[in-house]
């Protein structure tokens, strides 16, 4: 078995780690400290496993794990932020590179019948360290592996400490999921690479929808249909410290009722901005920006904005009106590109003064 290749802020493939061949199982109401990199143990009835996951760094860690609970007792990381986590202790319900838990519900796939999963998550954050608190889901595009998953790897967020970001660009601001709103950042791997960050860090979560997630990054292309889910899991990225970080409780529960969706009025309307920059010379660039319909819903019209860094100015635009305040630019839909379809995606155009601005984000509102 391989350890996965986890790919937060990495920018090269990292070599596998061996996982221990089995898991071991833990007495009942017993607690059991991990210290080696590999170490795993079942947990639940074998319904979920915990596991240690050094893979980053050598320096030490020991969790102790309590049921569907664990402690990280101590941790000597000291990794740079803007690199690759220490590692990824967490719990996990499915296959891990071909090491599977019992009674799943997992693999499912991910098409118009893919049925409801959900999850339970508490955690206790220190004040102190370089971490963040994060689902790591895993596709394949067969129901089973043995080894790496060869579909995409989707994180999500729901809070960090320290100066850390996920792997690759933020493509999408404010974006609403199962009642909260959230950044996308993406990027390609040895697999897709999708991230989700909560806008407002939360330490625990109840019912979180995970195929809302799954249906949002299919509209992205970050996931196909046709692909199977087959690993939640949940856990602290570590880059620095660590000590104290600690899972109450987690439950994924696969194929369940879904409870009625607590997001606000219009959520299915949803969208997604990009800019890039077609051309530049010495004082001044063309650019555009692509609007797409990530939700369930037609578009009935769409405002675009971003904010220059390097003291740009909007000359002129097509496709949109554009205007500017300081360094806060709005774009609205001109009458004839303001309906888009569900999957579909429109794109406006400008030309500025001033360097090229890269891929700013782009916060995208749909109407």
């Amino acid at each position: 078995m391989k350890a996965r290749l986890r790919g937060c802020a990495v920018l090269a493939a990292l070599p596998a780690i061996p996982l221990a061949l089995f898991a071991l199982v833990a007495p009942a109401g017993a607690a059991t400290q991990l210290c080696g990199a590999t170490d795993t143990v079942s947990v639940g009835g074998g319904e979920y496993i915990a596991q240690n996951n050094i893979w980053g760094a050598d320096t030490p860690q020991c969790i102790t794990v309590d049921g569907t609970s664990f402690t990280v007792d101590s941790a000597g990381h000291d990794n740079s932020t803007s690199g690759a986590p220490a590692a990824y202790p967490s719990l996990f319900k499915g296959c891990h590179w071909g090491q599977c838990t019992t009674g799943s519900g997992l693999p499912v796939q991910v098409d118009g019948d893919m049925p409801s999963v959900t999850t339970d998550w508490s955690t206790t954050l220190p004040g102190s360290g370089s971490y963040n608190a994060a689902y790591d889901l895993w596709y394949n595009t067969t129901p089973a592996t043995t080894g790496a998953p060869d579909g995409a790897e989707m994180m999500i967020w729901l809070d960090y400490s320290g100066p850390v970001q996920p792997a690759g660009t933020r493509v999408a601001t404010g974006v609403q999921i199962s009642g909260a709103t959230w950044d996308v950042w993406t990027t390609q791997m040895d697999w897709r690479y999708i991230a989700y960050v909560r806008t407002a860090g939360t330490a625990s979560v109840d019912d979180l929808d995970l195929r809302a997630f799954t249906r949002d990054a299919v509209a992205r292309d970050a996931v196909e249909e046709d692909w199977y889910l087959i690993d939640v899991e949940a856990g602290f990225e570590i880059w620095q410290g660590g000590q104290g970080l600690r899972t109450n409780a987690f439950s994924v529960d696969v194929g369940g009722t879904t409870n009625p969706p607590t997001d606000p009025p219009g959520e299915g309307r949803q969208c997604s901005a990009t800019l890039r920059t077609d051309n530049s010379w010495n004082s001044g660039f063309t650019a555009t920006v692509t609007v797409t319909n990530t939700g369930d819903e037609p578009l009935s019209g769409w405002t675009a904005d971003w904010t220059f860094t390097g003291g740009q100015r909007i000359l002129n635009g097509w496709n949109a009106t554009v205007t500017q305040s300081g360094a806060d630019v709005r774009a609205v839909n001109a009458n004839y590109n303001g309906a888009v379809p569900e999957g579909g995606s429109t794109s406006f155009g400008f030309q500025g003064s001033g360097p090229a601005p890269g891929t700013p984000a782009v916060a995208c509102t749909a109407g």
